[in-house]
């Protein structure tokens, strides 16, 4: 007689066990004194007292994300070691645009079988991020679904959540004609574009992960798993300096010419000028194995852009100056807010 048990259905309880037991020292170094819960227990607690007693009116701000199908490019590498980072990232740089200061990041992982080792080099890098911008990261859910997935596949999403003062959100109210665009560089794709740019790296380009080419510093692979740079540091230095930043925008799937008109009052346009940051030679390489014109390529890619603030023109020179310190993370001006109708264009 066969016996039908869990396990045999494709879910293994004791690699349940097991990943926790691998994880559990990396997701606790994350840990504030505001949580209350170890990993393992039914939901994450966490002691809000203490924070809002320096808030008037707390706002608790939310976002949900995921790495999209930059998760492909990590299960052809067998690296998962940065996706972790690149959720945190992601999630991260949602709320900060809005003047938060995250507190949280709630993470599930789901797959069609449970591997481990996997789990852990994908928690590793989000403990690391979160240590890294003060985000105490409170544990979420590892499903293994065998037929949901196909074999091999995994799903990172993470919910953040972030604190602010109520009349101090960041919402794009207050931008007027002859107000600056300033830029910070992302590093790469981040985690937008990844069906387009594999359909063409590896369909129209006949390149694999381990491919060199010319116009790039690392393989493939690697360049399309460069970690997804999170600005809350510089951000909230900024913030901290009682700036008047006036709205910011992340540059997400969409590009800047779809993120940055969610920010913008009906009376604004944004004229961009193409050539006052660097051009990563990702990004050129894209177009030309795609022929793709200006509007494919900003509407689909970040552009080498990862985050853009709005702010008056008499700023600008106190946001560098407080920047210099913050090297990691270089600044542009690379527009100007118009008259017009709520859009973007690009000069």
């Amino acid at each position: 007689m066969t016996v039908v048990n869990y396990k045999s259905a494709g879910v293994d309880i004791d690699a349940g066990n097991e990943t926790v037991r691998r994880i559990k020292q990396s997701v606790e170094s994350t840990f504030s004194s505001q949580v209350l819960t170890s990993l393992g227990s039914f939901g994450a607690m966490y002691d809000l007292k203490e924070i809002a007693a320096n808030y008037n009116h707390p706002v608790l701000v939310q976002s949900i994300d995921g790495v999209g199908t930059k998760m492909m490019v990590a299960k052809m590498m067998q690296k998962y070691d940065t996706i972790g980072i690149d959720l945190v990232s992601a999630t991260t740089n949602d709320i900060i645009v809005l003047g938060a200061t995250p507190l949280t990041l709630l993470d599930y992982i789901a797959n069609d079988k449970l591997k481990p080792e996997v789990v852990e080099q994908i928690i590793r890098g989000m403990a690391k991020a979160c240590r890294e911008n003060g985000i105490s990261l409170v544990g979420g859910e590892t499903a293994e679904m065998p037929g949901t997935y196909l074999p091999g596949e995994h799903d990172l999403v993470g919910v953040i959540t972030g604190v602010l003062e109520k009349d101090k959100a960041i919402l794009g109210k207050t931008i007027t004609p002859g107000d600056v665009v300033l830029a910070f560089a992302s590093s790469g794709l981040h985690t937008n574009g990844y069906s387009l740019a594999r359909k063409l790296l590896f369909g129209a380009g006949g390149y694999n992960v381990h491919s060199h080419v010319a116009e790039l510093t690392h393989s493939i692979g690697e360049e399309l798993l460069i970690p997804h740079i999170n600005y809350t540091r510089p951000i909230l230095h900024l913030l901290k300096q009682k700036i008047d930043i006036k709205g910011m925008a992340h540059i997400t799937g969409g590009g800047l010419l779809e993120n940055i008109p969610r920010i913008l009052p009906a009376h604004c346009t944004v004229e961009i000028e193409k050539n006052t940051w660097p051009q990563l030679p990702l990004f050129n390489l894209l177009r030309t194995l795609g022929h793709l014109d200006d509007n494919e390529m900003y509407r689909t890619f970040n552009m080498g852009v990862g985050l853009i603030m709005i702010v008056a023109e008499e700023d600008v020179a106190k946001i560098q100056n407080e920047l210099v310190q913050f090297k990691a993370f270089p600044v542009y001006e690379i527009g100007r807010v118009r008259a017009g109708k709520s859009m973007v264009r690009l000069v």
